[in-house]
C-alpha cells in the first residue's frame, strides 16, 4: 500500500542519520536501498550529486527524492545539508558499537560520537512546555528532595549538590527506607524530583505516589515514555536516549539526566532576584579562594 503523501512532514531538527535509522522499516523497499546506503557510508554522499546517489543505491533519481521527502526534507539539497550537520555532531549510534579489536583511539572516537549524537537526540525529543512547567514548580518550592537508585542515584546526588542554584534546601536520599520516610513527611510547598531511566522501579514509584498523596508536587526525570512512573508525576520530563544494547556503551541515561538537571538548576537560578545572585557570586568567589594555595 502506498504511503499517504499528504502526511505531516517529519521534524527537521533531529539528527538526520538517526531519523533514517528510526524510519528505515517504514520506507518503501526501493527507498530502503537509499537508507542502507546512507547508514553504511554517510561520508560518501556529502559530495555526491543526485544522479550519483541514485547510481550508488541502484535506484531512480525520483526514488531518492521520495526518500528525502519521507524524512521530512524539502528535497535532496536539504537532505545533504542536514547530513552534513549530523556528521558534524558525530557518527550515529549505529556506527558506534565497540569491537574487541578496537584500538584506544577508536574507543575515544566511538564513545565521544555516541555520546554527542545521543545527547542531540535527547535534546530534540525533550518536551519544552513540560520543562517550563517543571522550572516554575521548582522556582516556587519551599524545599526539594531528589530520589533515585543506581545510576539515577548519582544524578540525584549531583542535583542536591546544586542546591545553591535552586536557592532552597535540597536533599537526596538514596536508601529506600529513608526515601519513604522523607516522602511520607513531605507536604504542600515541597517538591519531589524522582529520577528513573526505566520509569518502573517499584520503590521510586512508591516514593512518587507517597509524596503526591501528602500534597507535594512531583517532577519525574524519566528515560522511558509511557512508563508507570509518569502516572504519578505532576510533570514528567521524558529524557529519551538512543537504544543500544552493546555492553560497552556509556551510561547515556545518566549523562542525559545530568544535563537536564543542569538545565533545571540554571533556569531556576536565573529567575531568582538579584540578592540571590549576589549571594551565589560571593559563594563562588569563596570557593575559588579555597582552590589556590600561595607558593612559599
Amino acid at each position: 500500500m502506498l504511503r499517504d503523501q499528504t502526511q505531516t512532514p517529519r521534524p527537521t531538527t533531529q539528527n538526520i542519520l538517526e531519523v533514517v535509522r528510526t524510519l528505515h522499516d517504514e520506507l518503501r523497499k526501493s527507498e530502503r536501498k537509499v537508507a542502507d546506503l546512507v547508514l553504511a557510508d554517510p561520508q560518501r554522499l556529502l559530495g555526491a550529486t543526485l544522479a550519483e546517489t541514485a547510481g550508488f543505491a541502484e535506484v531512480s533519481q525520483p526514488t531518492v527524492i521520495r526518500f528525502c521527502v519521507a524524512l521530512g526534507c524539502v528535497g535532496f539539497q536539504e537532505f545533504k545539508l542536514r547530513l552534513a550537520q549530523s556528521l558534524a555532531l558525530g557518527t550515529p549510534a549505529t556506527h558506534s558499537v565497540l569491537l574487541g579489536s578496537d584500538p584506544p583511539e577508536a574507543v575515544v572516537e566511538k564513545i565521544f560520537d555516541y555520546t554527542i549524537t545521543s545527547l542531540d537526540w535527547a535534546r530534540h525529543h525533550l518536551d519544552r512546555p513540560a520543562l517550563g512547567r517543571a522550572i516554575a514548580i521548582l522556582e516556587a518550592a519551599r524545599q526539594i528532595e531528589f530520589f533515585g537508585f543506581g545510576a539515577s542515584a548519582i544524578v540525584a546526588r549531583d542535583a542536591q549538590q546544586k542546591f545553591p542554584l535552586f536557592g532552597v534546601p535540597c536533599g537526596a536520599q538514596l536508601d529506600s527506607h529513608q526515601q519513604i520516610m522523607v516522602a511520607s513527611m513531605m507536604r504542600p510547598g515541597d517538591v519531589a524530583v524522582v529520577i528513573s531511566n526505566t520509569g518502573r522501579t517499584r520503590s521510586i514509584v512508591e516514593v512518587a505516589r507517597t509524596a503526591r498523596e501528602n500534597g507535594a508536587e512531583v517532577i519525574g526525570i524519566i528515560g522511558t515514555p509511557g512508563s508507570v512512573l509518569v502516572e504519578h508525576c505532576d510533570v514528567a520530563l521524558v529524557v529519551e536516549t538512543l537504544d543500544n544494547t552493546d555492553i560497552y556503551t556509556p551510561t547515556m541515561s545518566r549523562i542525559a539526566a545530568l544535563v537536564v538537571v543542569d538545565v533545571l538548576s540554571t533556569a531556576v537560578a536565573l529567575r531568582r532576584d538579584e540578592a540571590h545572585g549576589q549571594r551565589f557570586r560571593q559563594m563562588k568567589r569563596r570557593l575559588n579562594e579555597l582552590r589556590f594555595v600561595e607558593r612559599i
